[in-house]
């Protein structure tokens, strides 16, 4: 079978939820996720959510980490066990996994010098120059106050300290990573991006919110040029 006319299963994992979409499907189905979130919880629920559904591949965001198609480190927002875990098993069919961040960015890249800044249960970030896609950790560089970016603009912060005070962080923290890395355009994706709609006007120019839809994109788009992406081979990405 050709790569074009493969159907591929997306797994989008994220603090709150697993996301689920296959080829051919327009309606995302959602399972719980969390901290006791594991591998060996995660994928019979994924089974049980899809059953029935069509696919020939699987590709899965992951929330960390991913060096060489490798997930390289334990996840911050839940369980532990995802490092060396054999997702090609456990799905019987061929697996690729990307950072999440990355899978989004690529979903939703239009061009040029693009930030992906991902606001969920934590913050996610990527990078992508002309094609080649660059997964990030800025989210855990030291901002302010001795704490990171992602601990002041968090979806657990934001619960704690109110939307408002939460939307003023995201703000700065917006112009500063922006500013810092001269990008031509940002994509703010993630749960917490919709929080963002009515003060779009607040953000810089070239400032675009992002949809889970980017992150379905992203990972369909892994399996048509999977060596540009695991390799930083040039990729023309996702136009719209």
């Amino acid at each position: 079978m050709t790569v074009d006319r493969l159907r591929v299963l997306v797994v989008d994992i994220g603090g709150t939820s697993v996301k689920l979409l296959a080829s051919g499907r327009f309606k995302p189905v959602r399972i719980p996720s969390g901290p006791a979130l594991t591998p060996a919880t995660m994928i019979p629920a994924v089974l049980e959510a899809t059953a029935g559904w069509r696919y020939d591949v699987v590709s899965i965001g992951y929330p960390g980490p991913v060096v060489g198609g490798c997930i390289a480190v334990e996840p911050v927002n839940i369980a532990p066990g995802w490092v060396g875990y054999d997702f090609a098993a456990a799905f019987d069919r061929p697996v690729r996994v990307l950072n999440d961040a990355a899978m989004q960015a690529l979903g939703g890249y239009r061009g040029g010098r693009m930030l992906f800044l991902g606001l969920g249960t934590g913050l996610g970030s990527a990078l992508v120059v002309e094609g080649h896609v660059q997964p990030m950790e800025l989210g855990h560089l030291p901002y302010r106050k001795g704490k990171t970016f992602e601990e002041l603009v968090g979806g657990e912060v934001r619960k704690r300290i109110g939307t408002p005070r939460w939307r003023e962080y995201v703000f700065d923290v917006i112009r500063r990573l922006r500013d810092a890395l001269q990008v031509e355009s940002l994509l703010v994706g993630g749960g917490n991006a919709r929080r963002l709609r009515a003060w779009m006007h607040k953000l810089p120019p070239g400032t675009r919110l992002g949809t889970n839809v980017d992150a379905f994109r992203g990972g369909m788009c892994l399996w048509q040029t999977p060596e540009a992406v695991a390799t930083g081979a040039s990729h023309r990405g996702h136009r719209d």
